[in-house]
């Protein structure tokens, strides 16, 4: 059956008036980490952890370092400043150097990588998890506009295009099977307050075959996703489930925690399609 996505709107501009909250989140997450200390503890596995469009790994060091701590062989994606220049087109889609990292990761620790993707690395991990699944884990993308590049801020959209031309319109095969889930374990975490990707653009509005894979909703910014306590804490519980042993995410694992702290607890919407 083929997937047929909504209109999806570009982001409110009060919304994009309002991503300087990342500092606010940024603070948070530090006043937040005896809370976020209790989060499971990892079983050791690879974590690649990939940024956004323009971003590099310092943006993700934060992240990084907590799931370190956490017993998470956890790095970047060790390819500089992302501009959307590994997403080469054609059949391939991605470029063999990315493709090689993650396969060279899973080849020293012996274990399928998790992704965790930031943006435009959340559909960068989707990808790579759709054309080498052998290697991944779980894919866990963070406000992650997979729906099409319509969601995304005008100005993000504009200056992608002049980076690598409209890769959407060039390539419209390769951009439907996008939308859905790739054939691993999936969780598409997205905002309603994104000032940057319209939450439509971020969530799975068709599921097809795949049982495993979910919507959850944070509140926060878009800059903010990677060091937001609300993303962390969900990000680490979603690594530390056994392989092979997948479970849709539950709100009650995080609601006493963060109530302490004055933030509402994650909304789930699991398997069924946003309103």
């Amino acid at each position: 059956m083929e997937h047929a996505l909504p209109k999806i709107p570009r982001p409110l501009l009060r919304h994009m008036l309002t991503e300087g909250r990342t500092i606010l989140e940024l603070g948070a997450m530090g006043a937040s980490l005896p809370t976020l200390m209790r989060a499971p503890k990892g079983d050791g596995h690879p974590v690649m952890v990939l940024p956004g469009f323009m971003a590099s790994d310092i943006s993700t060091k934060p992240l990084r370092s907590f799931l370190a701590h956490k017993g998470y062989q956890s790095q970047g994606w060790g390819l500089g400043r992302n501009l959307g220049t590994h997403i080469v087109g054609g059949q391939q889609v991605l470029s063999d150097e990315l493709l090689d990292k993650v396969i060279e990761l899973s080849v020293i620790h012996d274990a399928k990588v998790s992704l965790v993707g930031w943006s435009l690395g959340g559909v960068l991990a989707r990808e790579i998890a759709r054309i080498i699944p052998d290697c991944v884990r779980q894919v866990i993308t963070l406000g992650s506009p997979f729906n099409g590049p319509s969601g995304s801020a005008l100005v993000v959209e504009g200056l992608f295009e002049l980076i690598n031309g409209n890769l959407a319109q060039g390539n419209p095969e390769i951009i439907k099977k996008m939308f859905l889930p790739p054939p691993v374990p999936t969780s598409a975490l997205y905002s309603k307050s994104d000032g940057v990707a319209h939450w439509k653009a971020c969530l799975h509005h068709s599921f097809g075959d795949h049982q495993e894979a979910e919507n959850i909703e944070v509140k926060g910014s878009h800059t903010g996703l990677g060091h937001n306590p609300q993303v962390v804490w969900i990000v680490a519980n979603r690594l530390a489930q056994a392989e092979n042993n997948w479970q849709p995410y539950k709100t009650s694992d995080t609601q006493n925690s963060f109530n302490l702290f004055g933030f509402n607890s994650p909304q789930l919407a699991a398997n069924k399609q946003a309103k």
